[in-house]
């Protein structure tokens, strides 16, 4: 399901477009861009998905732009939108850094579990997997196959089924966070090569999945 006309509230200075989303060559694309819609200045792109999913194992495969400002993120959410309270588990990459993705979970709008891990070679020079496993009592991800965070013992985790996303977007305010903002040249993209969800207890669907790798560490 593609967002389209609205955006998320005055922080964010681009209008949700699904002319900034692209289904072609085997990937999805999003792009923020230097076209003004609506009540904002520039245009970029965020797609989720109907379904809510729960615990199980979230991977992506995706390359990034780069550009201060601007926001690539793959994540799950769920709140007062759909009668819920605020969940969410994200992998954001703050384009002013593209060596970084920022790691978080949300419960009841609250802010847990944050780091700040590596990306190897940057998230803009090639495609890389990134992964989650969501469990009751633990949350992990994974850049690459490697394990870079995990939730402390007896953290407080996400509890209720959500959505998933991906979307790019820039601000002219949250800049102490994302970067001051610098108006992008060219559209700046998030392009998406492989999206999958395994339940907990399911079999991997893919080779490359971390759910065969640690099956294979069992």
């Amino acid at each position: 399901m593609a967002s389209n006309g609205w955006n998320n509230g005055a922080h964010q200075n681009c209008t949700w477009s699904t002319r900034e989303i692209d289904v072609g060559k085997g990937q999805l694309t999003l792009s923020f861009s230097n076209v003004p819609f609506k009540d904002r200045q520039y245009s970029c792109g965020e797609v989720q998905t109907k379904q809510r999913f729960q615990y199980g194992t979230y991977e992506a495969r995706m390359r990034t732009g780069a550009g201060s400002g601007l926001n690539a993120a793959f994540f799950t959410y769920i709140g007062p939108t759909q009668k819920q309270p605020h969940d969410e588990i994200d992998f954001e990459v703050l384009l002013k850094d593209t060596s970084k993705v920022q790691l978080n979970t949300y419960i009841d709008a609250q802010q847990h579990n944050t780091a700040l891990v590596d990306v190897p070679g940057g998230s803009d020079n090639d495609f890389h997997d990134y992964a989650f496993v969501w469990e009751p009592d633990r949350m992990s991800w994974y850049v690459d196959g490697k394990l870079m965070h995990q939730s402390e013992p007896d953290a407080t985790l996400p509890t209720h089924p959500q959505k998933i996303f991906f979307s790019i977007w820039g601000t002219d305010t949250l800049s102490a966070w994302m970067g001051k903002f610098e108006v992008p040249q060219k559209p700046v993209k998030l392009e998406v090569e492989r999206v999958a969800f395994t339940a907990k207890g399911e079999k991997c669907q893919f080779p490359q999945s971390i759910v065969c790798m640690l099956a294979a560490k069992e």
